[in-house]
């Protein structure tokens, strides 16, 4: 099936991270693309005024029935479960296929590569898809987030590379066809979806069967995936490695290993341990493809990193500001844990909305354990996402916080968080979650900016 023969788009769920990429390529391929989407955000803002025409309202409205079906593919997101328009579209005949099987069809004709991980694949795939560009490689990129060097999630500079994040979820990731692949991490989630840790470890296993070549799969070591690989890591010997790791002021300096050669001194200004490891994997694949040492430190050193994965501010008043997506409890401990390495004596206020209900059930004690290396908590309402609270009796923020052995610790609402956070005594901010926590920003960089 050739998609490009469509002329019409129409996207239900257009302001997820994935679909909103896609919707941004046929868009730029000069297709008509219009879509819907349950609530008006800054990425669905961008979309419209990039020319993009978008509904918030679930009505099978004019432009919708003056589609044909004959030049009109319909794209959704399986986090959308039941809608009126997308019932309309499978009732008349319409073409109706998941995100990720449009994904594979773009891609299958190019080189591609997948970066998979349960964490750390926005950050590797945005941090491949820079290096790409820096090493001037003919590539496009489809991210799980929004890239600072290219205020975007997707970007078109060729067809012969693609670089693709292969999201996990529903096992979007088996509908991909990579020549390279990385896998950053096989940890138990979206146990909605597989039930138990040792299924979705299968489910890893799948994705890396697809690709074709062992020393094209680049797998954190450790990771057992049932097959001849290449591995990499930080501070232990791998077929790549970083090691030597050390701060000077606000940048990190590491060294990194390949089977036939020590490079010393990368250097870049993004903090975490966790994130040296993913840069890891984007040097092992670029060093792959045959880009020299220098220009991927050059590269390395402009990275600016993914919006909210550990965006930072500082402020006169020398509070420090920081937002993060982490919505597991190996994030939230990588998030804090990063934050407690550098800023060992600082006061850390954390404000933390817990994303999805079944998330929540399953990795409470987790989250709880996480929560409590704060100096102070604010818990937001559980954000349901996909999710509806009758389904899950009991679980609630409030269950959450009674298992978080904290003296300082209070549940709010989004509205009031502001107001709280107002009142409290803290040197670093930290905002975290994957649902609309994100309002908070603008709001609270323009409170400490007047500080």
């Amino acid at each position: 099936m050739n998609v490009e023969r469509y002329q019409n788009f129409y996207f239900v769920g257009i302001g997820g991270i994935g679909m909103s990429a896609l919707a941004r390529y046929f868009h730029a391929s000069g297709k008509k693309v219009l879509g819907y989407d349950k609530t008006p955000t800054k990425l669905t803002s961008a979309l419209i005024s990039e020319g993009i025409d978008i509904v918030f309202d679930d009505v099978v409205d004019e432009k919708i029935q003056l589609l044909n079906k004959e030049n009109t593919l319909v794209i959704f997101t399986p986090a959308i479960k039941k809608l009126g328009i997308l019932s309309h579209f499978h009732d008349n005949g319409f073409t109706v296929l998941k995100r990720a099987k449009v994904l594979g069809m773009i891609t299958e004709n190019t080189q591609c590569i997948a970066i998979a991980g349960t964490h750390g694949k926005t950050t590797t795939s945005s941090m491949v898809a820079h290096l790409c560009r820096e090493s001037n490689l003919p590539f496009s990129c489809f991210l799980g987030g929004i890239a600072e060097n290219f205020k975007s999630n997707f970007l078109y500079n060729g067809n012969e590379i693609s670089v693709v994040e292969a999201d996990e979820y529903d096992r979007s990731f088996l509908s991909l066809s990579p020549d390279w692949a990385v896998v950053t991490s096989t940890d138990a989630d979206h146990l909605d979806i597989y039930g138990d840790k040792e299924t979705i470890e299968r489910g890893f296993r799948d994705f890396a069967d697809l690709v074709p070549d062992n020393d094209q799969l680049f797998v954190r070591k450790g990771i057992e995936i049932g097959r001849p690989c290449k591995t990499y890591a930080v501070n232990e010997e791998a077929d790549y490695y970083s090691d030597n790791l050390r701060m000077e002021g606000d940048k990190i300096y590491f060294d990194f290993h390949t089977p036939t050669a020590e490079v010393d001194d990368f250097v870049w200004e993004i903090p975490g341990i966790h994130n040296v490891e993913n840069a890891t994997a984007a040097l092992a694949v670029l060093h792959n493809l045959g880009v020299d040492f220098e220009t991927l430190k050059r590269a390395i050193a402009s990275f600016k990193g993914i919006k909210r994965r550990y965006t930072k501010h500082f402020f006169d008043s020398g509070k420090i500001y920081i937002d993060d997506y982490a919505h597991h409890p190996t994030e939230l401990n990588a998030v804090i844990g990063s934050i407690r390495t550098f800023y060992p004596t600082k006061k850390l206020l954390v404000v933390f909305q817990p994303h999805l209900f079944s998330r929540t059930r399953d990795f409470a004690d987790g989250f709880a354990k996480s929560l409590e290396n704060s100096d102070d908590l604010l818990l937001l309402a559980i954000y349901p996402a996909r999710e509806l609270q009758e389904n899950f009796p009991g679980v609630t923020s409030e269950w959450l916080l009674e298992k978080v052995e904290h003296e300082k610790k209070e549940s709010c609402t989004l509205d009031a968080t502001l107001n709280k956070i107002k009142e409290r005594d803290f040197d670093i901010l930290l905002t975290v979650g994957a649902g609309d926590i994100d309002t908070l920003y603008d709001p609270i960089v323009e409170w400490l900016s007047k500080s």
